[in-house]
């Protein structure tokens, strides 16, 4: 039987850091649910110190997910490990994750500690960790950088105090495949208790190498793999999940490993997130993007005609890519609507489908074919958009060649229903958009800098859905919004509303 590789999904810690990526509580929730359904061992939820609205997060996460062992992230102080262990206590298999930078630039420079100094932390962090539980990882930041021989006291201490997994980060993405295999190879030679615990690894994209290192690091012994969906984090980001599971799954012979990974789930995990944080996914993207699987060459049309085993080493139906097949229409009953929505990994109550089912009828009204990506944007637009303070009611838009300059009228609702307040304006803009977007500001009050605004469309065709979205910021706070509408002036001006209304509610949490 192959040997047992971990995977532990920090989409919802590290990837979240990603620029744009921000998820609310609700967003993170349903992430986490289909992270499970993907079937990840490890799910890091968060950084519970970092912030109140964090460790709401970690232990709303905790809650809500079973299977999956939970993640809370601190740093090798008490004060980090107690609030770590109050987020995550009430999950059914908790996890403590503790760091400490091992590199000489990071000891001299950001913590002004000897390296002996540090290893009195790692061990006294890693024995007060084990108090609460004795599911306790410990993270040698920026290991890839450190001294190999230090780096195996570091290991050898933290998992005499207790840890039972040692990650071996490179937390910048500087290793090369070959350095990366040596390095985790020469840990599992020295470190004289490492049948003691998992050796782990993380991986930072900055040169590209991300997969490549955890895939070498596997080689070599490593049996954890700490990775993103759609690889989304910090900088570059991380190692991409669905390139390290396919890549151990389709080359079993090579690794000789295997995953918990439904890899049908893989798809519907990409495109899940992909329609949560707003950002496509790239066409060139591997396993996922839409020409993974398309042949334009005639040779290779020609011999996937022929054997499909010619060009594709893997099936679309492998990560739960199905035809892009028309799925419900106008004349659609909720029933069907209700079941395509469960296809979909969604549990609706009566209420949400009920939602939804007007959602699908306005839209089928609209364009002349409704796809899952349609459906799935309609789901997290209409049934889990959280009501906002303000709403926009309406709104005009005059855009043309001539000597008027773009204008807008809009019309929004602020306050509570029942008790609502309705308001109207209008402005100029340099175009339709701006136009819109300066009305809001005047009504709002608020004039944000729009740090980004990108659109993407849905579905494929002149009719489909649009999806926005925008950073902003203001008075050092950082927002994001987002909203799919067919109408791409009207999707934008919701992203905008949207995301005016996530930076009141960040400024009232600062």
């Amino acid at each position: 039987m192959a040997e047992r590789v971990y995977v532990f999904d920090t989409t919802l810690r590290d990837g979240e850091q990603s620029p744009g990526a921000t998820m609310n509580l609700d967003e993170k929730i349903r992430m986490a649910r289909q992270l499970e359904t993907l079937g990840v061992d490890i799910i890091e939820a968060g950084f519970p110190i970092a912030s109140q609205g964090d460790f709401e997060a970690v232990q709303a996460i905790a809650a809500a997910v079973e299977k999956p062992q939970i993640a809370g992230l601190c740093r090798a102080v008490n004060g980090d490990i107690d609030r770590c262990w109050e987020a995550i206590k009430d999950a059914k298999h908790p996890r403590i994750h503790v760091f400490l930078a091992t590199s000489e630039i990071h000891m001299k420079h950001k913590l002004g500690k000897t390296a002996d100094e540090v290893i009195v932390m790692i061990d006294k962090a890693v024995r007060h960790a084990c108090q609460y539980t004795k599911n306790v990882e410990f993270s040698a930041e920026d290991a890839s950088r450190s001294d190999w021989d230090f780096l195996v006291k570091v290991c050898e201490t933290a998992i005499e105090a207790g840890a039972c997994v040692v990650n071996i980060p490179d937390t910048v993405g500087y290793t090369q495949p070959f350095e990366y295999y040596e390095l985790i190879k020469y840990l599992m030679d020295n470190v004289k208790n490492v049948d003691k615990a998992i050796i782990s690894v993380h991986c930072h994209n900055d040169l590209g190498s991300a997969v490549a290192n955890s895939l070498a690091a596997v080689r070599a012994g490593a049996r954890q793999v700490e990775c993103t969906v759609l690889g989304i984090g910090e900088r570059a980001g991380n190692a991409a999940l669905e390139d390290l599971v396919m890549a151990l799954n389709t080359r079993k012979e090579l690794y000789g490993v295997e995953t918990g990974i439904v890899t049908e789930q893989i798809f519907p995990s990409c495109r899940r997130l992909s329609q949560i944080i707003g950002m496509p996914i790239p066409p060139n993207k591997a396993i996922v993007g839409a020409n993974a699987f398309a042949h334009e060459s005639g040779v290779h049309q020609d011999g996937v005609l022929k054997n499909r085993l010619t060009y594709e080493i893997m099936t679309p139906a492998s990560i739960g890519l199905t035809n892009n097949e028309i799925v419900i229409g106008k004349h659609s009953g909720s029933h069907a609507v209700r079941k395509k929505a469960e296809e979909l990994g969604y549990s609706l109550d009566d209420e949400q489908v009920n939602v939804l089912f007007k959602a699908v009828k306005d839209l089928a009204d609209k364009k002349e074919q409704v796809f899952d990506e349609d459906v799935e944007a309609l789901i997290l637009e209409s049934v889990y958009r959280r009501k906002d303070r303000f709403r926009l009611v309406d709104m005009s838009v005059f855009s043309g060649t001539g000597d008027v300059p773009p204008h807008a009228a809009t019309v929004m609702e602020f306050g509570a229903e029942g008790e609502a307040e309705i308001k109207r304006t209008s402005n100029f803009g340099e175009g339709s958009v701006d136009a819109v977007f300066q009305s809001i500001y005047s009504l709002v009050g608020v004039s944000p800098k729009l740090e980004s605004y990108t659109v993407n469309a849905v579905t494929e065709g002149s009719d489909a859905l649009a999806g926005v979205a925008v950073r902003i910021e203001h008075g050092g706070v950082k927002a994001v919004g987002r909203a799919n509408d067919g109408d791409v002036v009207k999707a934008s001006a919701l992203a905008m509303v949207n995301a005016l209304n996530r930076l009141e509610k960040a400024k009232e949490e600062k």
